[in-house]
């Protein structure tokens, strides 16, 4: 999809300095749970890039923004209300859920976002899921608590905790390994992977810098 402006439906808090913004889907908008979008005010130059975070784009889509109080764009998003237009670009991205049977998502920090997007996902489709999610002040626990109770296996440790034993367990039954963080959170991953005796390379990866 080219650029295009588009209305905000809603702007909700979902944890300590995050928000949830949802955006009405346009026309021949096809995204599927882990491709990303790009976002730019009305009058700005600065853009940046979220992850699509909502399950599926029916009637509108959802993108998870961490507030950054010295950020230059996230505390501006944060002030919208609904009726306020974004410009909009995308999807972009080619890690994402595709209809997979297992999927296994470990996210870190932002991760979160797709994470719970592409569970959510894979259990409307009657698929399983698992979810290893490393962050000391986490957010969408609601949804994460919601995926629990429907059977997904869900992981939620703290940032000075070990990932190997998580990682080995959401992995133990198999799956499409999907991984979301910043670098030093992937490195991470990638070596709880390669503790439990799964190749990193098969994991659709999406570093967010």
């Amino acid at each position: 999809m080219d650029e295009r402006s588009l209305p905000v439906t809603a702007v909700r808090s979902v944890g300590p300095d995050a928000i949830a913004i949802d955006i009405e889907t346009p026309a021949e908008f096809d995204a599927q749970p882990g491709q990303f979008v790009k976002v730019t005010l009305p009058g700005e130059d600065e853009s940046r890039f979220y992850t699509i975070s909502s399950p599926d784009v029916e009637g509108t889509f959802e993108m998870t923004v961490g507030i950054d109080p010295d950020g230059e764009v996230a505390p501006r998003l944060a002030e919208l209300a609904a009726g306020d237009d974004l410009l909009v670009a995308g999807p972009f991205g080619s890690d994402y859920y595709e209809g997979e049977s297992r999927a296994v998502v470990i996210a870190g920090g932002p991760g979160v976002g797709p994470a719970v997007g592409i569970a959510e996902r894979a259990l409307a489709d009657g698929n399983e899921a698992a979810v290893v999610y490393q962050d000391d002040d986490p957010i969408h626990v609601d949804r994460l608590d919601a995926l629990r109770e429907a059977g997904a296996v869900v992981h939620l440790l703290g940032d000075d905790e070990e990932l190997t034993e998580a990682v080995a367990d959401a992995v133990a039954d198999g799956g499409q390994v999907f991984i979301y963080g910043f670098a030093d959170f992937l490195d991470a991953a990638t070596a709880a992977l390669g503790a439990a005796g799964v190749d990193a390379d098969d994991a659709k990866v999406e570093n967010f810098g």
